[in-house]
């Protein structure tokens, strides 16, 4: 440009215009140009993601400018994903902080939490849920957000990623009902009946690890890929989860794009595959039932 733009409606513009000449990669949080500009302007500009046009004509300060070209540039020029440079993401309707400790929140299990997991889960008002593989902590935070009587226990191999949902549990709120685990998988998890267990696994099989654009690169890889068929920790899940489940409890567990390969893996498991109002694939859930009636399935 050969003037600062001086509104945020011609931020706006400047950033589409910027981000559609480059070849960024969406897929943490929006799916195109415009989304994603928006998002930028509004958020360097401290007003709501939900603003109205009303705030096009808003002043621009200079500093909010030079912040907003800095990031602007980065997010060209090195693919960092616009959450890690704004710090912060949202999930279910909640603000999270957001970093390289961690994933990017985008599971579709987010809909399941607001949709009070029906009609999936059957039992009595849901009192205790397990978040495995919790990284920052949004899925089982969200849960303990929207049902004010759970009592959530967040596990996670990666320290860091513990001390990121540490930190987001401080945001929310919810120290007194939210618990933290350093474990993998169930090794340091004692013994206990889950209502719900909910799990976003590292799933990416190695194929896709190796083709998956710069963006992701930025994530952890530990918190991605998952050995040759992306399934290598879902297995495990499979295999021990019936033992942490009440009787009438239900594991919910993504598995993204190696779905078709956990189904021929399994023939005679009748995954029930969930299906989103606002897009995402790859979540099944199992009863407790379930696990029990086809654990010989999953043993070995």
């Amino acid at each position: 440009m050969a003037q600062p733009p001086e509104t945020v409606g011609e931020a706006l513009q400047y950033c589409v215009n910027a981000l559609e000449n480059s070849d960024v990669f969406y897929g943490h949080g929006t799916d195109n140009a415009w989304d994603e500009a928006l998002q930028l302007v509004l958020s360097i500009s401290q007003l709501p993601l939900n603003s109205s046009d009303e705030v096009l004509p808003h002043a621009l300060k200079p500093a909010a400018w030079q912040q907003l070209k800095l990031l602007l540039e980065r997010r060209v020029a090195e693919h960092i994903p616009l959450p890690y440079l704004l710090g912060r993401a949202w999930f279910a309707g909640l603000e999270f902080k957001c970093d390289e400790r961690a994933i990017i929140p985008r599971s579709p299990i987010a809909e399941l939490i607001l949709n009070e997991f029906k009609p999936w889960y059957q039992g009595a008002e849901p009192g205790r849920i397990l978040d495995l593989c919790c990284g920052g902590g949004c899925i089982g935070l969200a849960a303990a957000h929207h049902f004010p009587q759970l009592k959530v226990d967040l596990a996670d191999l990666d320290q860091q990623a513990l001390q990121l949902a540490r930190d987001n549990t401080g945001l929310l709120g919810l120290e007194e009902r939210v618990s933290f685990i350093h474990s993998n998988l169930f090794e340091a998890i004692e013994p206990a009946k889950y209502d719900i267990i909910l799990s976003n696994p590292p799933y990416v099989n190695a194929s896709d690890l190796g083709m998956m654009p710069a963006e992701y690169h930025h994530e952890p890889e530990l918190a991605l890929g998952s050995g040759p068929d992306g399934l290598a920790i879902t297995r495990q899940i499979l295999q021990r989860a019936g033992s942490y489940l009440s009787d009438n409890g239900l594991l919910i567990v993504e598995v993204g794009n190696s779905w078709p390969d956990l189904e021929k893996l399994y023939p005679k498991v009748p995954f029930t595959w969930l299906e989103f109002a606002s897009g995402g694939h790859g979540v099944f859930a199992l009863s407790a039932k379930e696990l029990q009636q086809f654990g010989a399935s999953f043993a070995g």
